[in-house]
């Protein structure tokens, strides 16, 4: 059955490109053996930076379960996940991610991320985009509140 959803995120990936409305994405969310959501990468068309295929599934994945979190789910994608897309999946907690091709396949198409691994073991100074901490004890108001706050939900 496994078989069926990757193949799936890949004919979206395929289709995705031949109606040229994004990139060579797709992906599938399945939960109890069942698809619940798919995504295609809309970078362009929907002038999105973060429309990733499986940003896009997990987007529609928790608008289907009525959650923000993907526990019990399996995500199926056409490519290796790119650190934005991998720290979705974390997020939502996913159990498993199954992939088709890789990130080298995709660097080799013009989709290398490998920069960013790079950048993120830079100090912050040292980044491309420098990161400035400023207003450190007013940012902590925040966290401040959620604290003690008795109604939260943790995530």
């Amino acid at each position: 059955m496994t078989n069926t959803f990757m193949q799936e995120a890949i004919r979206q990936a395929v289709e995705n490109v031949r109606s040229g409305r994004g990139g060579p994405f797709g992906a599938v969310v399945v939960k109890d053996g069942r698809a619940i959501a798919t995504g295609v990468n809309s970078v362009t068309c929907d002038n999105d930076p973060t429309a990733h295929a499986e940003v896009m599934a997990i987007r529609q994945a928790c608008r289907t379960l009525g959650t923000f979190q993907l526990t019990g789910c399996e995500i199926f994608t056409s490519c290796e996940p790119c650190p934005m897309c991998l720290g979705a999946i974390y997020w939502a907690r996913a159990d498993r991610i199954y992939y088709a091709a890789t990130a080298k396949d995709a660097a080799d198409a013009g989709f290398d991320d490998s920069f960013i691994y790079e950048e993120l073991a830079r100090a912050c100074s040292e980044r491309r985009i420098p990161l400035q901490s400023m207003m450190h004890d007013e940012g902590l108001e925040a966290f401040r509140e959620w604290k003690q706050k008795q109604d939260r939900i943790p995530y």
